[in-house]
């Protein structure tokens, strides 16, 4: 009796403990939807709707923004896109990562003592990603010039209110600015104060900054009275900034410092537009960029997770919990050991991965009565038809790094994300990150350079596709996501984190294709983080076993995940954060979900 009475509690809180009222409304619009990490650079995406621009046009002008705000990214980052061209009905990926640069060697880092490439400063700088992005998406898919996009963020250069949660950062972490010197001028207005960094509503400017959007929009101005066209026009600042005074101040500036990146760098760097992979959930095509990124964990998760009856499992519950955590085990297991750069060798078995008989495979492999410390990489090829060559060091892969290791903040490590979409068809879903507060600013540009050179490893033993090469792209945690139904858009979504980024953009998908819940309520809904597979970041460290969960999880829950071998900690907010927009066709609208987990905003019409 008291079994029957405690399934039907579950039963009920599985269908109704979501479905309260949100924090935050979800939002609507008919015309467009532009949704991001902070209300002002969600404003700048709105401007540039009004002023008639499409969504890649609004677009563009949330990363300008967002990459000045410093949320939490600048324009030294990187960024990695989704875009849905009605055109075609074609979903596009955008791989604007940066590359290690001259001299980035394992050699050489660890001659200098590092087990891994540094977390911070000029040693822990790819190229600069993010204007190249910005420029490549605007030019090709874009209607409005470089200046009218850029408009906004060059507003915000010359002096906006800074937010309390920018201006913190900074200040939390003034010691580590104060070693480098041109970030010392820009971050720190208030030297020898006792608080140095800017306050809440400060006008926060930057000048140096405000001069390098200014040269690019120059340039892109004298290219059209030249004769170009808008196209030529935006790449010849692409030029300017890769290849002109522009670079040559950037690499000074780097170089100064005790940076590595050259001139011969930024100049042969480029971006890719590349077809992005995708899997079939329920007859739902989700898609994601490949596997210079993470995000093909969360295809393989989903693959795996078609084997399993979700639903009747029950949102949240230990059996639906265990099940999801032992599957992203094997799926960034996966990631951990197979992916990497496409564009060098070894080539990645990306096809196996993403099969449907592999995945089947590594479901019987899973233990599903406890935790398996152990889980591990599988092996893909032959389901591509193929002999691994690695499965020499597959034997001793859980020797190299793990044990019961301190989680480092980090695994979190914030950016921001880019959601816009429009009445002609338009979807845009952008993770840009990389130059975030403390970073080292390279000479009087005014921009942060990335930190990504992190993720890469030196030990070929831990990922032969990821060992650190000059001028090889680091395999980055940041994972844009878009789905389509019945081949029209159905959602696009993102989430900062990390990490925990695919953990979250996991769930949230699930709660609304099996739990039927809106965006704002699968944005705000309690989800699970495991740390047991390794961080991207610092010392990739992992913690077998570790499971955050949300507060709300009741006490039978967490007994029953304490008996499977799970270590807990709770948390009141676990839900990414995460931005989505729904695509209604019954109704002809959009329904935004904007998270309320941080400064997440969102502005629709």
């Amino acid at each position: 009796m008291l079994r029957l009475l405690i399934i039907l509690v579950i039963g009920v809180l599985s269908t109704g403990l979501y479905a309260q009222p949100t924090q935050k409304p979800v939002l609507h619009g008919q015309h467009w939807m532009a949704i991001t990490g902070k209300p002002l650079a969600a404003t700048a995406g709105a401007m540039t709707f009004q002023r008639g621009g499409n969504a890649v046009d609004a677009a563009c002008a949330m990363l300008a923004a967002t990459s000045t705000m410093w949320d939490v990214l600048s324009w030294g980052g990187e960024t990695q896109a989704l875009i849905y061209n009605p055109k075609t009905g074609k979903v596009i990926g955008i791989n604007a990562l940066g590359v290690a640069p001259t001299g980035a060697t394992p050699e050489f880092y660890k001659s200098k003592g590092y087990a891994y490439p540094p977390e911070f400063g000029p040693l822990a700088a790819v190229t600069p990603g993010t204007p190249g992005g910005l420029l490549t998406m605007l030019a090709e898919y874009g209607t409005m010039s470089l200046k009218d996009v850029l408009a906004p963020a060059m507003q915000m250069a010359e002096g906006y209110p800074i937010e309390a949660q920018t201006a913190n950062s900074i200040e939390n972490n003034k010691e580590k600015i104060k070693a480098w010197p041109y970030s010392k001028a820009v971050y720190l207005p208030h030297l020898g104060q006792p608080r140095e960094a800017p306050a809440a509503g400060e006008i926060f400017r930057q000048a140096d900054l405000l001069e390098t959007l200014r040269k690019m929009v120059e340039a892109e101005t004298k290219a059209l009275q030249a004769g170009k066209s808008r196209k030529e026009a935006i790449y010849a600042a692409y030029d300017r900034f890769y290849k002109g005074d522009i670079a040559q101040e950037f690499v000074r500036g780097c170089q100064e410092q005790g940076g590595l990146i050259t001139m011969e760098d930024l100049a042969k760097w480029k971006v890719y537009i590349e077809e992005p992979v995708k899997t079939d959930y329920k007859g739902i095509e989700v898609y994601k960029l490949t596997h210079w990124v993470q995000s093909p964990v969360m295809l393989q998760a989903l693959n795996m997770l078609e084997h399993f009856d979700l639903k009747a499992m029950g949102y949240n519950s230990s059996r639906y919990i265990h099940t999801l955590y032992q599957v992203m085990n094997l799926a960034f297991a996966d990631r951990d050991f197979y992916y990497g750069d496409p564009y060098f060798p070894p080539v990645e078995p990306i096809k196996g991965l993403l099969s449907k008989e592999y995945a089947k495979k590594r479901v019987e492999q899973m233990n599903l009565q406890r935790n398996d410390p152990a889980a591990g990489p599988g092996d893909p090829y032959p389901f591509e038809g193929k002999t691994n060559p690695y499965l020499d060091l597959l034997k001793d892969w859980n020797k190299l790094t793990g044990g019961d290791q301190p989680v480092s903040p980090n695994f979190f490590g914030g950016t921001t994300t880019v959601q816009a979409a429009d009445k002609e068809g338009w979807v845009v879903s952008i993770t840009p990150s990389g130059g975030w507060v403390p970073a080292c600013i390279a000479g009087r540009t005014g921009v942060g350079m990335s930190q990504r050179l992190q993720s890469f490893v030196l030990d070929a033993r831990e990922n032969p596709f990821n060992v650190l090469e000059p001028g090889k792209r680091p395999r980055a945690t940041l994972t844009p996501s878009m789905a389509l139904k019945d081949g029209k858009p159905y959602l696009s979504f993102a989430v900062q984190g990390g990490d925990s980024q695919d953990q979250n953009l996991l769930q949230f998908f699930l709660n609304v294709v099996e739990f039927g819940m809106n965006v704002q309520e699968a944005a705000e809904a309690a989800n699970i983080t495991s740390y047991q597979m390794r961080n991207s970041f610092g010392k990739h460290e992992t913690k077998p076993g570790a499971l955050t969960l949300n507060e709300s999880i009741p006490d039978w829950t967490r007994k029953e995940l304490r008996a499977m071998g799970y270590k807990l900690d709770f948390d009141r907010r676990t839900s990414g954060p995460i931005n989505a927009i729904f695509f209604d066709w019954a109704h002809g609208s959009f329904w935004g979900g904007s998270s309320n987990h941080g400064e997440d905003y969102g502005i629709g019409w």
